[in-house]
């Protein structure tokens, strides 16, 4: 029923139009040139290339933008966007600031206040796209990137909540796993060499840490702020504290750690770990899908919240094709594309979308989406821990590099 939906969408001059949706109401004035302009560009995508549903979904995209507006997407895989960043700070001390060789960045977090405060992003732009009518954004996330406002200069792609999974098979039923970082804590003691965490920089990894620090900080109010030199090392103690007591009963007695999720994943699979997390609601059901994890795993969170946030694409300012990377980005938010992106068998990943802008049908054809056997209800994923100040996560990383890196 899903695919029939996706298939009915029509779209047209760059914005996907349904039901009573009429193209003229909806094209914003200059959109037809900037389409003019994109054909037969080609837009070097810099993405995460970490797992295959995503670059499968990436692809479909490319094969997409390719048919309907002669659009050629070219997916660099990296392993950290940090990478991405280096390349344009690079480009800008040679004084390339035209033919960049980066046109689009999946990004969020630091990586965005690390390009926005160098003035590395073109002019905003997202708020002018036509799909931007459909986002939600009565959700503060999508136009506020860990504490920074985004003025623009990156446009919404999906949103992320941290959750934890186990193969119930082995571990038992899922009530009975930890419900805050304390109680993991005390479940890794009791059952060491278990669990265990990527080591950051790695995204997953670094947003474990944050998870920790904001349950176990003293005052949280301060993480949305930037560092304070003088009082991290206070503030921060808590963290260090926790780390210090799980590090000797982690997975191989913490002398290594999984390099990424699809390592830490592959080491639930091979009944290696007991418990690990993923920062999508509907990771463990898309890697039941794949075939990638059994069917008796299933996913929990803590009551008293988990981390969310919203993830982006932004242009660079020197970016070669940046009609092309407007296209691209208005097509990622479209009903279709935001519908495919939902879907287990693709991806998983939650819309940010509202679905009150959306046509009937298409309201009709997200809630028709089966989300798999161990994503949990919206109404059951609990509250939502806001993402601390940007400064907060480089300094930590840092740290623990310092700490637990050798």
């Amino acid at each position: 029923m899903v695919q029939k939906r996706i298939a009915a969408m029509v779209v047209a001059a760059g914005l996907t139009l349904t039901g009573a949706a009429k193209a003229e109401e909806a094209v914003p004035a200059g959109w037809q040139t900037v389409l003019d302009q994109a054909k037969g560009q080609t837009v070097y995508f810099d993405a995460w290339g970490g797992s295959q549903n995503i670059n499968d979904y990436i692809g479909w995209v490319g094969e997409t933008v390719g048919e309907r507006f002669g659009i050629t997407l070219k997916h660099v895989k990296l392993d950290d966007t940090a990478s991405a960043v280096s390349t344009v700070v690079a480009e800008k001390a040679a004084g390339k600031d035209d033919g960049g060789s980066i046109d689009l960045i999946w990004i969020n977090g630091e990586n965005f206040a690390a390009m926005q405060e160098q003035g590395l992003l073109a002019d905003g732009f997202a708020t002018t796209l036509p799909n931007w009518r459909y986002v939600d954004i009565a959700n503060p996330s999508v136009t506020v990137d860990f504490t920074l406002p985004t003025e623009g200069q990156e446009s919404p792609w999906g949103g992320a909540k941290l959750v934890f999974f186990s193969d119930t098979a082995r571990s038992g039923s899922v009530d009975d796993m930890p419900k805050s970082a304390v109680e993991l804590l005390d479940w890794a003691k009791a059952h060491p060499g278990r669990f265990s965490y990527p080591t950051p920089p790695d995204f997953v990894g670094s947003s474990f840490l944050k998870q920790v620090l904001v349950e176990t900080v003293a005052d949280r109010d301060a993480l949305q702020k930037p560092v304070d030199e003088a009082s991290f090392a206070t503030v921060t103690k808590p963290l260090w504290d926790w780390l210090d007591q799980i590090q000797p009963v982690l997975w191989r007695s913490g002398r290594d750690h999984p390099q990424n999720y699809p390592a830490m994943k592959q080491l639930l699979a091979d009944g290696e770990l007991d418990i690990i997390f993923a920062f999508n609601p509907a990771e463990a059901s898309s890697a039941i899908a794949a075939g990638e994890l059994p069917d008796t795993v299933r996913s929990f969170v803590f009551p008293g919240g988990t981390l969310g946030n919203t993830h982006f694409v932004a242009v660079p300012y020197n970016s070669s094709a940046k009609a092309a990377a407007k296209v691209v980005a208005n097509f990622l938010i479209s009903p279709e594309a935001q519908l495919r992106k939902e879907d287990p068998r693709y991806w998983g990943d939650p819309t940010v979308l509202a679905m009150d802008k959306l046509a009937p049908e298409d309201r009709d054809a997200f809630a028709e989406i089966d989300r798999g056997i161990a994503t949990l209800p919206p109404a059951k994923l609990g509250p939502v821990l806001a993402e601390p100040h940007p400064t907060w996560m480089t300094h930590i990383e840092a740290e623990w590099q310092k700490r637990y890196g050798t």
